[in-house]
């Protein structure tokens, strides 16, 4: 059975310029705002084809490659596959936004590998779920801004 990817998008606002808010969103960048998040570095740093591994506190294996990150442009897109379950892309996109801050649009757009994960991929990219989601990016975000 050929599976179809699916999208869901979400966006909050930061109270920072672009420069300051895209390092949040690389792999030791996350360190900062993200619970439990610890990347075992693979290759590179933040540039194209570097790679990353992480594990969740069910110790499931997500492994990521850098698609494409330009942070002067405000954009950041990573490549996963979390193992036995689903595989997809992680679009970040920040913008000055009208006023001061910074616009941070998040886009995951997955695939499941079987039926099993079928439920896993449509819980998380339910529109309620996602959007508590980035609500809980956008408090630990600004928390690990507010801290420096």
């Amino acid at each position: 059975m050929i599976r179809i990817p699916r999208s869901q998008t979400g966006t909050f606002r930061l109270p920072a310029p672009l420069a300051t808010v895209m390092p949040l969103f690389t792999a030791e960048g996350e360190r900062r705002w993200a619970k439990g998040w610890e990347p075992e570095i693979l290759s590179g740093g933040e540039q194209r084809g570097s790679a990353f591994r992480t594990r969740n506190d069910r110790g499931s294996v997500t492994t990521w490659i850098v698609a494409d990150f330009r942070p002067a442009e405000g954009r950041a897109t990573y490549a996963r596959l979390a193992a036995g379950s689903n595989i997809g892309l992680v679009d970040v996109h920040c913008v000055a936004a009208a006023g001061g801050g910074t616009d941070v649009t998040v886009t995951y757009t997955l695939t499941p590998l079987d039926a099993e994960a079928e439920s896993f991929v449509e819980a998380f990219l339910r529109p309620e779920a996602f959007a508590l989601m980035m609500g809980e990016w956008a408090e630990a975000t600004a928390a690990a801004l507010a801290r420096g």
